[in-house]
């Protein structure tokens, strides 16, 4: 998903030999990129410094990620939030629902992979094309969960309340990783997306410190 989670280990039966090498391969690819990021800069992690670090030719890596940002922003995960999310208790308001399945996928990045999270959140602020592929692979991850939640409210997958639910919510934390991006990434990550579900949900009222007699 989106910039927001990292990998998660899955409840699925183990991958065969031949899934196990495809998975490496890209563990591979993401380390080499977030190395070479973090020390070079994100245009210098070319394609081709990319497969030498990672020690495979430049056309494997094209082969997993034809865009070289997904190498960043994409994390094979999408079918596991789906999962997450049908799995949620029956009667679940949606809303809540995908707070906590995010929620639950941006907490174990965190703990996980604190540096190359905060490192995939400063380049989709500094680099205008990371920023336009996430808004890419965000869209592409509503689409998915809009199934499940049409599933879980009793609509057609392509109900445009829908689609609109699922696009806004989506956005919505996107643009609060980007404002904990912009600032510096000290604040609670969580937290914030938090309190952005909790500002869907009530909507927006005037601050009284910017009231006006």
């Amino acid at each position: 998903m989106t910039a927001m989670a990292a990998d998660t280990p899955s409840a699925s039966p183990r991958p065969s030999l031949r899934e196990r090498k495809k998975l490496k391969t890209r563990a591979a690819i993401r380390k080499a990129t977030y190395r070479l990021a973090a020390e070079q800069g994100w245009e210098a992690a070319t394609v081709e410094r990319i497969a030498a670090a990672a020690e495979v030719s430049a056309s494997t890596v094209l082969r997993y990620f034809p865009v070289k940002e997904d190498i960043l922003l994409t994390d094979d995960q999408d079918e596991l939030l789906v999962d997450r999310l049908r799995a949620r208790p029956a009667g679940e308001d949606p809303l809540d629902s995908l707070r906590a399945v995010v929620l639950d996928a941006v907490t174990a990045a965190l703990d996980r992979e604190p540096e190359e999270t905060r490192l995939r959140a400063r380049l989709m602020v500094e680099i205008p094309a990371v920023r336009a592929r996430l808004t890419e692979t965000t869209a592409e991850t509503g689409r998915l969960l809009s199934g499940a939640v049409a599933e879980r409210t009793g609509r057609a997958p392509d109900d445009l309340e829908v689609r609109v639910f699922t696009a806004a919510v989506l956005g919505a934390l996107r643009e609060a990783t980007v404002f904990w991006a912009e600032r510096g990434r000290g604040d609670d990550l969580v937290a914030l997306l938090d309190r952005t579900v909790d500002t869907l949900k009530t909507g927006l009222t005037r601050s009284p410190r910017r009231a006006r007699p």
